[in-house]
């Protein structure tokens, strides 16, 4: 049995899967992944809930099993959020120094760290993380503590992601239902950069995309920090429905083919391929043009990965990401995703793997666990917090427990 104040759980609740990661934290501050649970998650739409009754059901068995596997009592979680409402964008704060001296003293950082974040969200908005990306003092930039420094003028830059309140209190009301206090909230998309990303790959500049069953989160890392996020609502269902509709076969059937079948480029093994399509009894109902199949996969990927690049571009990032994409989630696992994505984003792609963390193979291999592997990375980052959660009050807060989260 393990020390429960070691434990941190990271809860994903996808709309193909709920998955639950257990982790047991050393005494260096290292992370042991110790306990897998996951089911079929069949209340979620595009990364939102819709039936608090299967959904709650299906939570209850991926925390049994991951109990189980761990041989502790989850008590709380980190709770990865997601969905099309979920947005970030960029903002400045401003702050002139008014000693005497023109010293840059903690209360000034504080008072442009809250400056930075008095924005004019839409009413039904709420902000999950404003993440510090650097100061400015007098117009110069790439200042990372100003304390001390003499200036006139103290500017910080923050990226802020925000969602809609009702959704992701639906979800944190829901856990609470089942027994377990949700420790935070935290977006997915971030969880599973954190997973995946190196020090020296965020400070190179870094495109982390998770393709899940009914979103795409992406993520970009520059110099260290949080330069860009954003959710599309397209993901790997939205291919089954595509092939559904393109071959006139039943869902089901469509995503079988999908998994047995297709590829994100059209192979050339499948020009002039064709597959019979059987009913219940074995007889023939038609049969499926194999290049046809991978031609419909071929452009929703496609357009997936566009849409990705033209924010980047309109963002001014493309230039930054030195060290190339870094794909994960189960949509993931497409054969030909590497190739169709490089040729998108003309830069090194690579299939993502957990970094800087250790324990169950299984969890830590696999690209559709990445943003739960994240979230207990996370919450481990957050203990060591702890100690100087008071003293970082003073400095802004979360955001500067965030800022030191994503170290340069």
């Amino acid at each position: 049995m393990f020390d429960d104040a070691n434990i941190i759980v990271g809860l994903e609740i996808g709309t193909s899967k709920i998955c639950v990661v257990v982790g047991e934290q050393n005494a260096d501050g290292g992370v042991n992944i110790i306990g897998l649970g996951q089911s079929r998650s069949r209340g979620v739409r595009k990364g939102a809930i819709i039936n608090t009754e299967q959904v709650e059901e299906d939570l209850r068995s991926a925390v049994a099993e991951a109990e189980q596997m761990a041989d502790v009592e989850i008590r709380s979680v980190y709770l990865g959020v997601s969905g099309g409402h979920i947005r970030g964008f960029n903002n400045r704060g401003v702050h002139p120094v008014v000693s005497a001296d023109r010293e840059i003293s903690e209360d000034d950082v504080a008072d442009v760290v809250k400056n930075a974040k008095a924005i004019n969200l839409p009413a039904e908005n709420m902000v999950i993380h404003a993440v510090r990306q650097h100061f400015l003092v007098d117009g110069h930039d790439g200042v990372t503590q100003p304390v001390g420094m003499l200036g006139s003028r103290l500017e910080v830059d923050m990226h802020v992601i925000h969602g809609n309140a009702n959704q992701m209190q639906n979800a944190i009301r829901l856990v609470k239902g089942t027994q377990l206090e949700v420790n935070e909230i935290v977006f997915n998309g971030m969880a599973a950069s954190l997973a995946l990303l190196t020090g020296e790959q965020k400070e190179l500049g870094a495109l982390v995309i998770d393709i899940g069953g009914g979103t795409t989160e992406y993520v970009v890392h520059s110099d260290g920090v949080i330069r860009h996020a954003g959710v599309l609502a397209v993901g790997g269902d939205h291919v089954s429905n595509d092939l559904a509709y393109g071959l006139k076969v039943p869902l089901s059937r469509a995503e079988k083919l999908k998994l047995e079948h297709g590829s994100a480029i059209v192979t050339e093994a499948a020009k002039g391929q064709t597959l019979s399509i059987t009913n219940e009894l074995g007889l023939e109902l038609r049969r499926v043009n194999v290049e046809h199949l991978q031609r419909i996969m071929s452009l929703r990927h496609e357009e997936i990965f566009q849409l990705i690049a033209q924010e980047l571009d309109r963002a001014g990032l493309t230039d930054y990401l030195r060290a190339g994409v870094f794909l994960c989630g189960g949509g993931s696992r497409v054969p030909g995703l590497v190739p169709l994505a490089e040729n998108t984003f003309q830069m090194n792609v690579t299939p993502g793997h957990a970094s800087a963390i250790s324990g169950l193979t299984t969890a830590l291999d696999q690209p559709e666990f990445a943003a739960a592997i994240g979230l207990v990375k996370y919450g481990s980052l957050r203990n060591r917090q702890r100690p100087t959660a008071r003293s970082l009050a003073t400095l802004g807060g979360l955001t500067d427990v965030f800022r030191r989260i994503l170290p340069r």
